[in-house]
């Protein structure tokens, strides 16, 4: 994962991508939007909401737009990079600077139109899922030691629901195991799956 603190760092770490990431970076700036760094790669907002993000990946430089699908979208530029997950997010793929060149106008286009769906407030909330499902594994861990029961269920049902869905998506027996013995000692601290990254 990149740790860049700054998009100037950024892109200077990403020398595949370098000139066509400072041509993102240009174009985008041309806009009222504000250049910030966010999980660490360069991300635009408009009134401190998320509009815009860059990134270089192995083999292309990708533009995302988090309100996307609310884009016209009228030059079918984007895509769904995780079809059936992502709601609110879509992409846009380039293999060269040269590419986004000739396509300046256009990118401006849609940038000027997410910026506006934001100051009117258009915007896709990700759906919460409102039942909570412990997997068998962590149901019997539970059911071991009251104590670690009753510390789990005094978390939030996000919390909760983090914890039970590190164990589901662990597909081998012996991953499982590891992240039990992780959350136990986690629930009896009081620490959340994630409070070590939240601020």
């Amino acid at each position: 994962m990149n740790n860049s603190k700054t998009v100037e760092e950024y892109i200077s770490n990403n020398r595949k991508w370098q000139k066509a990431l400072t041509l993102l970076q240009e174009i985008i700036l041309s806009t009222k939007l504000e250049e910030t760094v966010k999980w660490g790669g360069p991300v635009y907002t408009f009134e401190n909401k998320n509009v815009v993000g860059i990134a270089g990946f192995k083999s292309y430089v990708g533009m995302w737009f988090f309100q996307g699908v609310l884009l016209k979208d009228e030059h079918k530029k984007l895509i769904n990079a995780q079809e059936g997950v992502t709601k609110a997010l879509r992409q846009w793929r380039f293999s060269s600077a040269e590419e986004i060149h000739k396509e300046i106008e256009i990118i401006k286009e849609y940038l000027i139109e997410a910026i506006s769906n934001q100051a009117q407030g258009k915007e896709i909330k990700p759906v919460k899922n409102k039942t909570l499902t412990v997997p068998e594994e962590l149901l019997k861990l539970l059911s071991s030691d009251s104590n670690l029961k009753n510390c789990f269920e005094s978390f939030s049902l996000s919390k909760r629901r983090e914890f039970s869905d590190y164990i589901s998506e662990a597909k081998r027996m012996e991953t499982k195991q590891k992240r039990l013995e992780k959350i136990r000692s986690l629930v009896l601290n009081g620490e959340g799956l994630h409070d070590k990254y939240r601020n």
